[in-house]
């Protein structure tokens, strides 16, 4: 397979989602309405494709047209879009605050649906109903929802399986003894850097690493990985670790992640648009970063998540696990779970760096989905208040 210019170097730019090792190749899906495609944009000056240091305009155009600039496959939509009827609106002056707030922090597109209905949709930025728009990663929460398929599928047979029995390319290494369930909790033990200021971090590493190794990128990068704690005693963020959750799936199931996704979220939960997300050097998806939704697919993605994913889909009580503390941060009832972060009074989300999120409160039927273009990669201060917006909004009939 043939590593494109942009592809190299839109991998490289993209420290904040790392690469994936030696994929096997395309594999017959099942029947699905239209096949997923490859998207390969023209070749782009490297300096373009630098993400984190794109400025504000650019940002807002970009993180509505991510497959213009970055390979990788569509997915096309459900053959069965799932209705979101109208519900009574949110009250005026809770409306109001949401769309201050949207202005305040940059935000793109909020949802808000509670009891299955629509009760908020406004969008900024000159972001539409029918455009999609960049997850960074909230894409680890579709790639934790696919790991639970494959084990519902039979091509994984437990969390507790070692990850060497599905990349032992790893064997030898740091992750000797590391099972799939401590990378789904990002719990391994393994000594990881994700500082994308730090220029010697392991993110920031992943260019060179690109460049002398190519398609076995991460696991090269993996193994020379030291240990910082026994397996299982110390919670570390590291995408790297997300990506390395999605070639377990791939190297199980013999497909891109997505692929599988087509047939294991898209056409379940009723996405009414495509989904695109990014490819790395082997030609499989990046397992951390980087695929593009319509705002009402993130709220779709939401509701999917609080029903269960389906009958079927994932294991019987998969996003009850997955989005509980299996981590506790003793921080006041937040905490991870299995690529969710998980928020006190039962409740978890999904999010993404520039203000990303599907925030779920399983207790009132509720899903926020917010998409944004904040200032700044991270902000406490906008998570606290998008955070306050949810619970006002859980408060109301």
């Amino acid at each position: 397979m043939t590593i494109t210019k942009t592809l190299l170097s839109g991998i490289a730019a993209l420290a904040i989602a790392g690469c994936s090792a030696s994929y096997s190749g395309p594999v017959e899906t099942t029947a699905a309405a239209e096949p997923v495609q490859l998207v390969n944009p023209p070749a782009r000056d490297p300096s373009e494709l630098q993400v984190l240091f794109w400025d504000d305009q650019t940002r807002s155009a970009r993180f509505r047209e991510m497959e213009s600039w970055f390979a990788g496959h569509e997915v096309p939509a459900s053959a069965n879009p799932r209705e979101l009827p109208n519900g009574a609106p949110l009250p005026s002056a809770l409306q109001a605050e949401i769309i201050e707030l949207m202005t305040q922090s940059g935000a793109s597109g909020v949802m808000v649906i509670k009891n299955g209905t629509t009760r908020f949709e406004s969008y900024s930025l000159g972001l539409g109903a029918e455009d999609r728009w960049t997850s960074f990663s909230v894409a680890k929460s579709f790639t934790s929802t696919l790991l639970g398929a494959a084990i519902a599928d039979g091509f994984i047979g437990s969390l507790d399986d070692p990850i060497t029995q599905y990349v032992p390319e790893l064997a030898g290494s740091s992750y000797d003894g590391v099972t799939v369930k401590q990378l789904a909790t990002m719990t391994s033990g393994v000594a990881w850097n994700e500082n994308y200021t730090d220029p010697t971090s392991d993110v920031a590493q992943l260019n060179r690493f690109v460049v002398e190794f190519g398609p076995n990128a991460i696991v090269e990068q993996m193994k020379q990985l030291g240990r910082a704690a026994p397996a299982g005693e110390k919670w570390n963020y590291s995408t790297g670790e997300t990506n390395l959750i999605g070639m377990v799936v791939e190297n199980a199931i013999g497909l891109p992640l997505a692929e599988y996704a087509q047939t294991k979220i898209v056409e379940p939960a009723g996405f009414e648009g495509g989904l695109f997300w990014m490819t790395d050097p082997r030609g499989g998806n990046v397992g951390g970063c980087c695929l593009s939704l319509r705002l009402r697919d993130y709220a779709r993605m939401g509701l999917f998540a609080l029903e269960g994913g389906g009958e079927g889909i994932v294991p019987d009580g998969w996003f009850a696990a997955a989005g509980a503390a299996q981590v506790d941060f003793q921080n006041g009832g937040f905490g991870y779970g299995y690529q969710w972060w998980t928020y006190p009074g039962g409740n978890y989300g999904a999010r993404g760096i520039f203000g990303q999120s599907i925030t779920i409160v399983p207790s009132e039927q509720l899903v926020l989905a917010v998409v944004s273009n904040w200032p700044t990669a991270t902000s406490s201060e906008y998570r606290v208040k998008w955070g306050g917006i949810a619970a006002k909004i859980a408060a109301i009939d």
